[in-house]
């Protein structure tokens, strides 16, 4: 687990990938802090491994075997109502399926916000109605579903969502599939969100 305590009043807990807390998720957790905020990013792996993204399908099906987005949920909950009473603000950003457990996790009432970074499965859970602002950003195309259909689906229901540059992976620079300007603008959003600068998003 990542806590970088910062003394703030808001916390920021970042949900990584199948990889595990790799480089690209130590990068988000120390960029965040930068900007004052304390940061909480649990190991959901349950143990201090990292995978190599040419071990993308050994690391999916260890986190669908082991983990899971029902057991992320409960890790992800049990953290918000731990530090509940400490900090003023509660926000939690995910990354591929650290998005859809974020996503899963927008209904809980103690969380002033929710941003997903390309979170594929999110469209098995559309059922689900956010309890607080909820931002939601993709890439242009994804290989296993259609990414319009589902962007369709969430401005239905009044969801945030920013479709980006680039592909699944766009904002992570370790990523065969980074894109720099994607990556800048999406995380101004997500800062412009948590910081209340404004309340809509293009």
């Amino acid at each position: 687990m990542i806590f970088i305590d910062n003394h703030s009043t808001t916390v920021i807990l970042v949900i990584h990938e199948i990889y595990g807390i790799n480089d690209h998720i130590k990068n988000v957790c120390n960029q965040l802090s930068d900007q004052q905020f304390d940061i909480i990013c649990p190991n959901l792996l349950g143990k201090e491994i990292v995978f190599d993204y040419i071990q993308e399908e050994t690391a999916y099906h260890h986190f669908k075997n082991n983990v899971g987005f029902q057991n992320g949920v409960n890790i992800i909950k049990k953290l918000i109502n731990d530090f509940a009473d400490r900090y003023e603000q509660i926000y939690v950003i995910g990354y591929s399926v650290g998005a859809t457990i974020a996503w899963l996790c927008s209904e809980v009432k103690n969380i002033n916000g929710v941003v997903g970074y390309y979170g594929s499965r999110i469209r098995d859970y559309i059922e689900v109605v956010p309890n607080c602002p909820t931002l939601l950003f993709f890439p242009e195309s994804e290989p296993s579903y259609n990414v319009e259909e589902l962007i369709s689906i969430m401005k239905m229901k009044n969801i945030s969502t920013r479709k980006f540059s680039g592909h699944h992976g766009f904002c992570d620079p370790f990523s065969k599939h980074y894109n720099e300007e994607s990556r800048i603008i999406s995380f101004e959003m997500m800062l412009e969100m948590i910081s209340c600068k404004k309340n809509r998003f293009p």
